[in-house]
């Protein structure tokens, strides 16, 4: 993989700049952490040499200071939003965010669910019955236009006061439009009222304040938002107070004048002139190749295409969101062509007539695989890439018999399985099971890890199954929207 991104510079910089930004106020900071936290899989491959654990490895610096509030909204409980790179559900995800918090030394102070309904009441319970402190905020009515209302008792004065202990809050979420700034600016009120001077700061990776409106770095983020409809712009804020032209996104330029009013209530004056000031946001200082992150960025935008066909394929989202993303695609100047792993498993699909799937290797080298009597397209497309991998003859068999029809047989007679096919984590058991006492299926297995990273396309929808073992692999998937057969269950 081709590096853009100097992931050491960037650690560096954006540390001394969230110390300055601690130091510049009094009692308390609120940090909102935009983006992935421990696993920013998103920045990982838009800006190739970021390393997904970036934020959190900052974090732990600050340790003895820091105090964890994890914000999740009840609509997104209510509908069961799924977090697309790890297939999980945001509540879920709030689960294993606590867990993986509290297994790195950072402390978990509580879960704020925001835009509260009784649809969260049974997930609020859970939490509690777990020993976890959970607080209420709610819908205001023209948030955030209504600012004398939302700067009142009946706005940010209905919601729960959020107890904390600590200098340093994060407030971090499962994704976008958890309500993590209004949960800021909610606890920036509580505090003015209790006596105590608390300031926000924003810790954000995208937009890339310092790139083009139309960088496709930037267009990526706007096409792995698209089911929110944020828009990147220009900062008017920015531009009036400087005379510079920066990048911000609509809901950052909608929400500062509530901002600026609420710091003129606990300082009399907003320190900050614009949302790019309050930004810590060092990731387009770091850029070291600017053609690899563009490229990356096109890619990324395509990749996002084909999740939302595959989503509207499914009846998950509205026509409109694979339109938003079909227009930045043209902004952009790319279309599906510009991924090398369709052409070749469309192709592959067509001469075999069978479902197949092509994986581009990190040598730029693409292997295929079609469906068979013994393995979908997946599971056969991962094996051959092992092959290739340890240049182990393609007309070698890695599994045995012996292994894969007592799989098979399970499957039928005990599993209630009316396809004998192995899918992929099927076919990655039984590849270790032979890797005892086969030399090269232990080569292939082996292999593995080489795959992170690269490319793969499938010519129809894979089973969820399937798309969980690629991802944990670090391949990086894309399916034609169409499945397999016309069958309306699956």
């Amino acid at each position: 993989m081709k590096i853009g991104f100097d992931n050491d510079k960037y650690l560096k910089m954006q540390s001394e700049h969230i110390r300055t930004r601690i130091e510049a106020f009094g009692d308390k900071l609120y940090l909102e952490f935009g983006g992935k936290l421990f696993d920013d899989f998103h920045a990982s491959r838009v800006l190739p040499g970021f390393r997904p654990d970036s934020k959190l490895r900052m974090l732990l610096q600050l340790a003895d200071q820091a105090e964890i509030v994890i914000a999740i909204s009840a609509a997104d409980i209510e509908k069961n939003k799924i977090r697309g790179d790890l297939g999980i559900t945001y509540d879920v995800d709030v689960l294993r965010l606590i867990q993986s918090f509290r297994d790195s030394g950072l402390y978990v102070g509580s879960v704020v669910i925001t835009r509260y309904t009784n649809a969260a009441e049974q997930f609020k319970g859970k939490l509690e019955a777990m020993g976890i402190r959970v607080y209420r905020h709610y819908s205001i009515d023209d948030y955030p236009s209504n600012i004398p209302l939302i700067v009142s008792e009946d706005g940010y004065g209905k919601n729960e006061y959020i107890e904390t202990t600590r200098p340093l809050i994060i407030v971090t979420a499962p994704g976008p439009g958890s309500g993590k700034m209004a949960t800021c600016l909610s606890q920036l009120y509580h505090e003015n009222r209790r006596g105590i001077k608390a300031g926000y700061a924003k810790f954000e990776t995208f937009p890339v304040w310092n790139l083009p409106l139309n960088h496709p770095v930037n267009l990526a983020y706007e096409a792995a938002t698209a089911d929110l409809n944020d828009v990147n712009m220009i900062d008017p804020f920015h531009l009036e107070a400087y005379g510079k032209t920066t990048v911000n996104y609509n809901r950052d330029v909608e929400i500062f004048p509530v901002l600026s009013a609420i710091f003129e209530e606990i300082y009399g004056t907003c320190p900050y002139k614009s949302p790019t000031d309050m930004g810590v946001n060092m990731a387009g200082n770091c850029i070291n190749d600017d053609e690899v992150c563009r490229e990356a960025g096109k890619q990324e935008i395509i990749r996002r295409w084909y999740t939302s066909m595959s989503r509207l394929a499914k009846g998950e989202c509205p026509k409109s969101e694979v339109t938003k993303i079909e227009f930045l695609m043209k902004q952009a100047g790319v279309t599906s062509a510009d991924r090398p792993v369709v052409q070749a498993a469309l192709l592959k699909a067509q001469v075999t007539g069978a479902p197949a799937a092509a994986l581009e290797l990190p040598n730029g080298k693409i292997v295929t695989g079609r469906t068979s009597d013994l393995l979908g397209c997946s599971a056969a497309v991962l094996l051959n890439a092992v092959k290739a991998l340890g240049d182990i003859p393609d007309e070698m068999k890695l599994i045995s018999p012996q292994v894969i029809e007592p799989v098979q047989t399970l499957k039928i007679n005990y599993l209630g399985s009316q396809n004998p096919r192995l899918h992929t984590d099927e076919i990655l058991i039984a590849l270790s099971m032979s890797a005892a006492t086969e030399p090269a299926a232990l080569l292939a297995l082996n292999q593995l890890k080489k795959l992170q990273g690269c490319q793969i396309h499938s010519s129809v929808m894979l089973a969820e199954v399937d798309i969980r073992i690629m991802s944990k692999l670090g391949l990086q998937l894309t399916c034609e929207p169409r499945y397999e057969n016309k069958k309306i269950y699956h």
